[in-house]
């Protein structure tokens, strides 16, 4: 190595290079990097190798920058490209010169890439260059935007006299709009108590008017006492006529009629003497059976079906206006004991939905809520109803309560496994199932 390579590739940068410069020799390696065999290429840069000039220069641009300081190899056939598309530029700083037309980024790229006599100070130059020129550009956009900024202060405060002399002039025509009110007002309160004497003057003649009226009220209830009087006694006089005319009948029909009303009298009498109801009932009636569409749960799949098959579930909820309650807890603990109780929550609630949905049942969950701390925000599924017990009350006695609220003869469906909520829903009508007869119609489609 000569003496004056040793000493271009002795020189170094005392700072990181320039943002235009590193960007100007990332464009110009990335330009070149699609031309050069892959064998050539750092192994870093061989997955962009066919990437367009623009997607490289986007995503290899920190690695083809790694590249071209840590790898000389690299830097010389990209150096090489360069001598290629710009020779004059680049003899001109091998022959130490800097062409005066030049952008100095440009120059500064190449003599990076070339290591041409003093590029690192070439490169210093264009970063100066271009912090004095961004300076110089800042101060200008600075004083641009100070002007700007004073003649919008100027507008505003135009705009601020404008606003003021407005509002004055409001304000007068506000006031003089008050006055105008205030003197309406006062003769409005003139006409009020005009109005309120008018108004005693009319009552007291309406209730002139109402002794009057019923005073004649009075005679008129009078003559007409008079004349139900005289309809009383005309009603008297027809009901002799009517008993004469009676009298004159034969002798013969009034035995007979005598004789059948003694009779029918008699059965009467007898009849409500002994209490006996008009029979309506037939001996058919008195044999126990389920009569159709009156069947309760406990009447369903007495035999032929397990517990826990789910046919028996299909079953109990094709009854007319069933209503399933489901013990929660009970039924998630048994079938995913190991999830969290929100997410016990939600896929339970999730089956129960589609399964009302098929169904067409009322469908109620309650869960125990007597340990909880914040109130659970939820949005229940569309056609259950969802329930948490309150402090001091457990889910057991709030599944209790609501199967008593049902009237006598409904069927409601409970489905839990604890042994003690199925006596007491047993004893109050409804049928208890278990908890895996519901998972198990869950799981199936």
């Amino acid at each position: 190595m000569s003496g004056a390579a040793s000493e271009r590739a002795a020189e170094k940068l005392d700072r990181p290079l320039p943002e235009g410069v590193r960007r100007r020799v990332v464009g110009l390696a990335s330009d070149a990097l699609g031309g050069l065999p892959a064998a050539e290429l750092p192994q870093s840069l061989r997955q962009y190798a066919k990437f367009t000039p623009a997607r490289r220069a986007k995503y290899a641009a920190t690695a083809l920058a790694a590249a071209l300081e840590s790898e000389p190899a690299f830097r010389v056939r990209i150096a090489e490209r360069l001598r290629l598309g710009q020779p004059d530029l680049v003899k001109a700083l091998e022959s130490g010169t800097v062409p005066g037309a030049a952008d100095p980024m440009d120059v500064a790229a190449a003599a990076y890439l070339v290591r041409s006599a003093g590029w690192s100070r070439l490169v210093t130059e264009a970063g100066e260059e271009a912090e004095r020129a961004g300076a110089e550009g800042a101060a200008a956009e600075s004083a641009r935007l100070v002007e700007k900024l004073q003649a919008e202060l100027a507008e505003l405060r135009a705009a601020a006299r404008a606003d003021l002399d407005r509002q004055r002039a409001e304000s007068e025509e506000v006031r003089r709009e008050a006055e105008s009110l205030r003197k309406k007002v006062r003769s409005l309160e003139s006409d009020t108590r005009r109005a309120q004497a008018e108004t005693r003057r009319l009552a007291g003649e309406l209730e002139a008017a109402r002794a009057q009226a019923a005073a004649e009220r009075g005679t008129a209830e009078s003559e007409a006492r008079r004349l139900r009087h005289r309809v009383s006694e005309l009603e008297t006089a027809a009901e002799q006529g009517r008993r004469s005319a009676r009298e004159g009948r034969s002798v013969e029909d009034m035995r007979l009629r005598l004789l059948l009303d003694t009779v029918l009298q008699s059965a009467q009498g007898l009849q409500r003497e002994l209490a006996l109801p008009v029979s309506q009932i037939r001996p058919a009636d008195l044999v126990e059976a389920v009569v159709p569409g009156a069947a309760s749960p406990h009447d369903v799949a007495r035999r032929g079906l397990a517990e826990d098959d789910p046919a028996l579930l299909d079953q109990l909820l094709a009854i007319p206006q069933v209503h399933l309650v489901v013990d929660g807890y009970n039924v998630t603990k048994t079938g995913y004991p190991t999830l969290p109780l929100e997410q016990q929550r939600i896929r339970l609630l999730g089956g129960l939905a589609m399964l009302a949905q098929r169904t067409q049942a009322e469908v109620t969950c309650v869960f125990d809520g007597q340990d909880l701390d914040v109130p659970v925000i939820m949005a229940p599924p569309r056609g259950v109803r969802v329930r948490f017990s309150r402090t001091g009350e457990t889910a057991d006695e709030l599944i209790r309560r609501l199967v008593r609220a049902e009237p006598q003869g409904r069927p409601v469906v409970v489905v839990s496994t604890d042994r003690e909520v199925a006596e007491g829903v047993r004893k109050a009508g409804a049928r208890p199932v278990a908890s895996v007869l519901l998972l198990n119609r869950l799981a199936r489609p």
